[in-house]
């Protein structure tokens, strides 16, 4: 099964959960999250599944558990496929 990694630059308690863009070689991704107890990290795998039409089983985080630059992997997508759907 094909699958890609993307690298995030996520920014917790934001208003609302949204994809922002490019912010250099990661995607920026607001999160409607607290940054504790994990919170955001799940939001923000949740919220991507959401957006990629994916189960929530299909996006891991891969890296970057208690930063904010963080690495997901992703399930059944290319790279190109996942940033044409969520850009």
């Amino acid at each position: 099964m094909n699958g890609c990694r993307i690298e995030i630059k996520a920014v917790p308690n934001a208003p609302k959960s949204e994809v922002i863009g490019w912010l250099g070689d990661a995607l920026k991704v607001k999160i409607h999250a607290p940054p504790v107890e994990g919170k955001a990290n799940q939001v923000l795998c949740e919220f991507l599944a959401g957006e990629l039409h994916l189960p929530k089983r299909a996006v891991k985080l891969f890296q970057g558990d208690t930063s904010r630059k963080k690495v997901v992997a992703i399930e059944g997508m290319t790279r190109e496929q996942v940033v044409e759907m969520l850009l």
